[in-house]
């Protein structure tokens, strides 16, 4: 059973911070992203979020697995194999994404040309 606490996401101090600043950046959201079709090992995960170092994406999925938004699995494989899947806290958490995603998609032309409308009038 889960206890309500004020928590103020504008407060400096408030813990529900920590969520956004995870969150809100674009490797944590890709990885999630990605890890809603199914499970998949590290270098799948490499392979399919394109342009992500071998060091960026081990950090942030020890952060998302200390967050408790992804599961880590070793199995006792030669080689060993490990595969990452999402808990149910990360599971709810894609729902925004697919939003965020479909949003971003369908508004990125415009987005585009009123970057360019800007840079070309304060060339």
């Amino acid at each position: 059973m889960s206890q309500e606490f004020p928590f103020n996401i504008y407060a400096k101090d408030c813990p529900s911070r920590v969520f956004f600043e995870r969150l809100s950046d674009k490797w944590s959201m890709l990885i999630i992203g990605l890890l809603v079709q199914e499970t998949k090992r590290f270098n799948q995960l490499k392979r399919e979020v394109e342009g992500i170092s071998q060091k960026v994406l081990s950090q942030k999925l020890k952060q998302l697995e200390r967050d408790g938004l992804v599961h880590r699995e070793v199995q006792a494989t030669v080689p060993v194999t490990v595969e990452y899947s999402l808990t149910a806290l990360g599971v709810s958490f894609t729902g925004i994404i697919d939003e965020m995603k479909v949003w971003a998609e369908g508004n990125v032309m415009q987005m585009l040309e009123a970057q360019r409308e800007y840079d070309l009038a304060n060339a």
